[in-house]
């Protein structure tokens, strides 16, 4: 009898788990994304979306949850990332998931708090990020050119493509699948560089978006400023204002998605520059205008949540804090009143959400430069009132009604008559970022340096002319050493000794003394010295340390760009007549720094060296001495941050981990450096012996970095004017950005 009765209740429980694993298999099977002219369609429905820019590696997995839990509470309901092939695959066929490179990981943190995911893969993806994200090795590639219908460069960009969409089906992440990932992005505002390749880029185009579509992930791809992107690709817009600037989607069954409306203004986001953010009513004024006057439906935050580029990976002149005034800062603090401000605009816009989806759309004029933008239903209307006078407020008249219109704003009605929203009204007060030192490294007797050798001619390894920089190093390390020698007849008698690079920093040392220095800018990236110096009368050795600050991340040809000296000349005047060129004579090179050969920045490569205590006092404003120095972790929660205000130019490791590239030597407009204060996240710290590594490449005073905690509180701030001292308006910026 019990043999029976448990015979029948594993049959009832058996068809019972049949039954729920029918339902399930039956709800992911419904589950679809599609479009049309007006919108994203998920499960049947238009959605109207509201995404931000999060990415993986410029931020650390401890940090995830708490930067899409802030997303979320902002109104965010998409998180939107590049794919970044070179961390992925940095050695050909040899790959890197784990830790800050772990997409899967950061991909269902986003599905576990109920978020979407666009991934745009790319692979080429700028990103203001090392060689625009391409692994190096491609480079060397035999007869391949980058970004074109090139068979080399197609065989592995489809390659690593595939390998992406693979991993994501095989998590499940695709959002038929049951996964969070709505939208995907093949290449990356290939416009730009289109025709520089001639009949090569057009089939290029046509082969991307076919080989994309032809993976069958069951979600739309999506190119950015791709105005001719093929059927069914979507051709989406990234700018800084969409609404204004774009001529919209190129078929009527696509809808307007903006996949970058830029929350700084990025050309000052590095080193020699004055970073600020975009005001918040600015911000506001862009989303609100798309949706109105575009029938936008997708607006993308690029970025929410800017990080650090830590490591090398920054591309040329770029600082080490990464969209710092996005709605999170750098520290993932949440920065007012752009993230409240866009709250409420995100919360009013999805109040009317049936109107814009499903509504009748009209426009009008409501006189010079005014305009009525109108989404109704038989139940539901939205209007959308827009002012683009940049200097004064605007009385229209709607609907029997007088409003005043701010100087460039837009008031939304909710049922075409309830002001619920104006982009020019900011009630939230602003932030102000403050760090606390809470610790000092004044103490000598802590520090310990030594010096990086000055390599000798017979150092290195020999070769008859001036080598390509990036291809010599591989883009391994961002240091290359040219070594040569010449005879001079004078004696006590001064010369000039004059180098041309298409590097970003040049030292020269001459018979191992610093003779000068010199660096470009990211206006124009090149170096130039003319350094004077006295020589030997016979041999003399020239050691010329070429720097770059970042590898080339935009433009077409990259895999064409010389780097690295290109002309080297000796002259007996400071005019140069009659010139000694050193160019094509013998020459040896050394790539990287000793330092960097042994991994002195790690507790076991810095055995490999003989440290110095003494004279340390001394040893400061030398270039190219490392130092290194343990601390604690500072007790609390709040972000932590090294000021390194006192030292020149170069890279800091904590715990072998690579915290950046520092410049604090090249200063901004206003006299102070372009960043003073460098992200140490707390996951990269243990409670005590930390273990702090510097190289300095030009010379500073390690005696007075500080470790410094990071906080922020609301004060009352204008949003339209200087955050920094010193910085210049806004609409200045603006109107540059936009051709104005």
């Amino acid at each position: 009898m019990g043999l029976k009765v448990n015979g029948v209740v594993f049959y009832v429980l058996t068809m019972l788990v049949a039954l729920v694993v029918s339902r399930e298999s039956k709800a992911v099977s419904s589950r679809s994304v599609t479009y049309d002219g007006r919108a994203l369609i998920i499960d049947g429905m238009r959605r109207v979306l509201f995404s931000g820019s999060i990415h993986y590696p410029r931020s650390t997995p401890e940090m995830w949850p708490s930067l899409i839990a802030k997303a979320k509470e902002g109104g965010i309901d998409v998180i939107q990332t590049y794919v970044f092939w070179n961390a992925h695959e940095p050695i050909q066929g040899q790959y890197n998931f784990e830790g800050r490179f772990d997409l899967v990981k950061f991909i269902k943190e986003i599905q576990a708090q109920g978020l979407y995911v666009s991934l745009r893969i790319g692979p080429f993806i700028e990103a203001e990020w090392q060689y625009g994200g391409l692994p190096f090795w491609l480079h060397d590639i035999p007869g391949i050119t980058f970004r074109c219908n090139n068979e080399p460069f197609k065989y592995h960009m489809q390659r690593f493509v595939t390998k992406i969409v693979g991993m994501m089906k095989a998590e499940s992440l695709f959002y038929p699948q049951g996964g969070p990932i709505i939208i995907s992005q093949i290449e990356n505002e290939y416009q730009n560089v289109e025709p520089a390749f001639h009949e090569l880029g057009p089939p290029y185009v046509k082969w991307a978006a076919s080989m994309a579509v032809g993976l069958n992930t069951g979600v739309p791809w999506v190119m950015c400023k791709q105005d001719d992107a093929p059927d069914p690709v979507i051709n989406a817009c990234n700018g800084v204002s969409c609404g204004e600037t774009w001529s919209g989607p190129n078929s009527p069954n696509k809808p307007a998605l903006w996949t970058e409306n830029w929350t700084t203004i990025f050309s000052l986001q590095k080193y020699g520059k004055q970073p600020r953010n975009r005001p918040a009513k600015e911000l506001a004024f862009t989303a609100a205008l798309f949706i109105a006057k575009k029938n936008g439906s997708f607006v993308n935050y690029y970025m929410y949540h800017g990080g650090t580029n830590f490591g090398r990976t920054a591309s040329p002149y770029v600082t080490t804090s990464y969209y710092d005034l996005a709605p999170l800062d750098e520290y993932g603090l949440v920065w007012q009143p752009t993230w409240a401000h866009l709250k409420e605009l995100h919360a009013a816009i999805k109040q009317s959400s049936q109107s814009l989806l499903y509504g009748t759309y009209s426009n009008f004029s409501l006189g010079f430069l005014k305009e009525a933008h109108v989404f109704q239903t038989k139940s539901d209307c939205i209007a959308f009132l827009v002012n683009f006078n940049l200097h004064g407020k605007a009385d229209v008249q709607f609907r029997n009604k007088n409003y005043q219109l701010p100087a460039r704003s837009v008031i939304i009605l909710s049922q075409c008559n309830k002001i619920i929203f104006n982009t020019a009204e900011v009630t939230t007060q602003g932030s102000t970022r403050s760090s606390k030192v809470l610790q000092s490294f004044n103490d000598a007797s802590k520090w310990s340096w030594t010096s990086d050798k000055i390599p000798d001619f017979y150092d290195g390894k020999f070769t008859n002319k001036l080598l390509d920089q990036l291809s010599t190093t591989k883009d391994a390390t961002d240091y290359l050493w040219y070594i040569t020698r010449y005879n001079s007849t004078s004696e006590g008698s001064n010369q000039v000794l004059h180098v041309e690079s298409d590097a970003h920093v040049i030292h020269a040392f001459v018979n191992y003394k610093l003779v000068g220095k010199a660096h470009g800018n990211d206006q124009n990236p090149s170096a130039t010295l003319d350094a004077n110096f006295v020589p030997n009368k016979g041999e003399n050795t020239i050691s010329l340390l070429s720097v770059m600050v970042g590898s080339p991340d935009a433009g077409p040809h990259v895999e064409r760009k010389y780097t690295g000296l290109h002309t080297v000349k000796v002259d007996g005047t400071e005019k140069h007549s009659n010139p000694i060129d050193l160019s094509n004579q013998v020459w040896s090179y050394m790539v990287g720094r000793y330092g960097e050969q042994y991994k002195i920045y790690s507790m076991e490569g810095s055995t490999r060296v003989q440290w110095r205590k003494d004279s340390l006092q001394n040893s400061r404003n030398q270039p190219l001495r490392w130092y290194k120095t343990i601390f604690d972790l500072p007790d609390g929660s709040d972000p932590v941050a090294l000021n390194l205000t006192s030292m020149g130019k170069g890279e800091v490791w904590v715990n072998g981990e690579s915290i950046g590239r520092y410049w604090v030597s090249f200063k901004a407009a206003n006299g102070q450096p372009s960043q003073a204060l460098y992200h140490v996240p707390r996951s990269f710290l243990q409670p005590s012996g930390n273990f702090l590594v510097l190289f300095e490449e030009e010379g500073g005073n390690p005696l007075e970095i500080t470790v410094n905690t990071i906080s922020v509180t609301n004060t009352q701030r204008n949003d339209d004017e200087h955050l920094i001292p010193g910085q210049s308006s806004y609409q200045t910026e603006y109107n540059a950005a936009i051709g104005g």
